[in-house]
């Protein structure tokens, strides 16, 4: 397992400001190994020493950790900004980071122990999939478990199970009598990956299945959503592992409008010598995409906002209106689909110079098309925020920064 130590020393980025400095920086050289990075399947090795550098994974550590603890919005311009150079980088760096996040669930013993450095990489899938057994002390962990995004370079990986007392479903403790379940984390080094992820985008992400095989998990590296153990915080909450994902489709965008427009710019119709940028549907079509983009984006930071605001001043997600609370997690489905209707226009609009697979947009089309079958992306999210605006109880609670 590879960490650093939790003063590295004054390279080390400390404020949002420095974050998103370096990731802009490394944002072109990212996009120059875009197809390098999709052909390997995973990030290659130097590829996360960059991203570790740039602080990318330590920017939802909080400051009693000497971490930056980077506001919502912060870490999704920083995440925004690493998927405009490569959307599996970019991807990674968003999952990457849920370390800081996890701390805030961990006794702070535990977070000194586990945790040395603040550029930690944490991966894995929280939907319980694997079955962990009360033994004394703690649990054995086995099971597979899917869509192990940077399951290949995490230094901890954290994976739901069900919990089962000798050889019996353990009831969960709140009196549902549901079988209860919680997070386990794993050292990288016990993990098998399988190494079965061939998909048709976002390939780099290395998003592979991956098995855990009776491996004891101390009691104390074990956690749920349920109560926060360490400092109140904006960012000791359910759905705060979530939040920046969504940044990802929108770099993604902001790439393909950026590129769009250059290619225009060098175009001329070779059967009317006229120029592209003098063409009526190319301004339009240009047009409309950057509104949706800008409102789409707009609605992302406005509600992550809002939600920062009321957290930050003391108050809690109840706070909020019924309205209010649904907003952020409904902004994230819009902009992974919006982005994805972007550049789905977007690559029609260049036509054969879209196609083969030098293109950008070929890559940021089938990218964004992957991207859009993630959870946070899914009916799923808009049936629960639609429950939960009806009065009903929804079914993805977390995504409402619900946990009962």
């Amino acid at each position: 397992m590879t960490t650093t130590t939790r003063n590295p020393g004054t390279g080390a980025p400390g404020t949002a400001a420095e974050i998103l400095a370096r990731a802009k920086a490394l944002a072109p050289l990212l996009r120059a190994r875009s197809q390098e990075i999709e052909e390997a399947r995973q990030l290659p090795p130097d590829v996360v020493r960059q991203l570790r550098e740039t602080g990318v994974f330590r920017m939802c550590f909080g400051r009693e950790w000497g971490g930056p603890e980077l506001t919502s919005m912060e870490q999704v311009e920083v995440v925004e900004t690493l998927a405009y150079g490569d959307a599996s980088a970019g991807w990674c760096a968003a999952i990457g980071a849920m370390t800081g996040a996890i701390s805030n669930f961990l006794e702070p013993a535990t977070v000194k122990e586990m945790f040395p450095g603040l550029d930690v990489i944490t991966a894995g899938l929280i939907a319980p999939a694997g079955r962990a057994e009360r033994v004394p002390g703690g649990f054995r962990l086995s099971g597979r478990w899917s869509f192990g995004s940077g399951i290949t370079h995490a230094d901890w990986v954290t994976s739901g199970a069900f919990i089962y007392e000798d050889g019996k479903p353990y009831a969960s403790p709140d009196g549902s009598n549901a079988h209860a379940s919680r997070q386990f984390l794993v050292p990288g080094h016990q993990v098998e990956v399988v190494g079965n992820w061939d998909t048709t985008g976002l390939c780099g992400s290395g998003s592979s299945d991956y098995t855990i095989t009776d491996v004891f998990v101390p009691e104390e590296h074990t956690y749920t959503f349920y109560k926060p153990k360490g400092r109140p915080s904006p960012l000791a909450q359910p759905d705060s592992f979530m939040r920046s994902l969504c940044a990802v489709p929108l770099g993604v965008a902001r790439a393909a409008l950026d590129h769009t427009r250059e290619t225009v710019l060098g175009r001329t119709d070779r059967m009317t010598d006229t120029a592209w940028a003098d063409m009526f549907r190319v301004q339009v079509a240009l047009a409309e995409c950057e509104a949706d983009f800008n409102a789409t984006r707009s609605g992302v930071y406005a509600s992550s906002q809002r939600h920062w605001e009321v957290l930050a001043s003391g108050g809690t997600l109840d706070d909020l209106t019924p309205v209010e609370r649904a907003a952020s997690s409904l902004a994230w489905v819009h902009a992974f689909r919006t982005s994805r209707a972007i550049v789905n226009r977007l690559y029609d609009l260049l036509q054969t110079w879209s196609i083969n697979r030098s293109s950008p947009m070929d890559r940021w089309m089938r990218d964004t098309t992957v991207m859009c079958q993630h959870v946070a992306a899914s009916d799923l999210i808009l049936e629960s925020a639609g429950a939960y605006l009806l009065g009903r109880p929804p079914k993805f609670r977390m995504s409402l920064g619900l946990v009962r």
